[in-house]
């Protein structure tokens, strides 16, 4: 990743914690996020962010900030699309005031993400090299360099991945490398996962799977 690329991720998700956290006088309120996760994401996530199956995300352990983004990218605004589109989360998300996405994004920070597991033996060195020194020769830099050693994320830039379903990061991956999906700063993940082969993909996805 470039300095200047840095930069300007850092100050993306830098405005993405301060509209997290807009309302100074209004601390999110835990328990009315956990009736919203209980009544509106459950079916999907689970009532604490673990979903039971990998078609969807891990929410539990989520940097709220990020949480916040990721559901303000997904709401339409007058005369304007959303950010990141998917029929459910768009539909779901119409529903949500910022003021309920603010107290669901903490609620899902304060829940313990469930670990997960690295599946194919036959791939984990691969991945391991991938996600801590990038493939050089194709200019991939290293996922731990944003995400962190153990994939935790770093506040207000990078969001956790570790022990988030294979599937899940496949697919994001994936939509990235097509330009499904553009919510990511400067394109810095379309970037990324541009030079990324399915082969590679896999690997690193099904050893973040596993990461403590």
């Amino acid at each position: 990743m470039t300095f200047r690329l840095a930069l300007a991720a850092t100050a993306t998700f830098a405005f993405a914690a301060t509209a997290f956290a807009a309302d100074d006088a209004r601390k999110p309120d835990i328990a009315k996020g956990q009736q919203i996760s209980q009544t509106v994401c459950a079916a999907c996530h689970g009532t604490d962010g673990n979903p039971p199956t990998p078609a969807y995300p891990k929410l539990a352990g989520q940097l709220a900030s990020y949480t916040y983004k990721q559901l303000a990218n997904f709401k339409a605004a007058p005369g304007k699309e959303p950010e990141r589109k998917n029929a459910i989360m768009n539909g779901i998300v119409a529903t949500l005031s910022p003021d309920d996405m603010r107290d669901l994004a903490a609620y899902f920070a304060t829940q313990k993400e469930k670990p997960g597991v690295a599946k194919n033996k036959d791939t984990v060195v691969r991945g391991q090299a991938i996600f801590r020194g990038g493939v050089v020769e194709k200019g991939i830099p290293a996922c731990s360099g944003c995400h962190g050693p153990t994939g935790l994320g770093l506040p207000v830039q990078y969001p956790v991945i570790s022990n988030q379903w294979t599937d899940y990061t496949v697919s994001q991956l994936k939509a990235f490398r097509v330009g499904e999906r553009t919510n990511d700063p400067q394109g810095m993940m379309r970037t990324i996962a541009g030079k990324m082969s399915d082969a590679e993909i896999s690997a690193v996805a099904d050893y973040i799977a596993g990461l403590r």
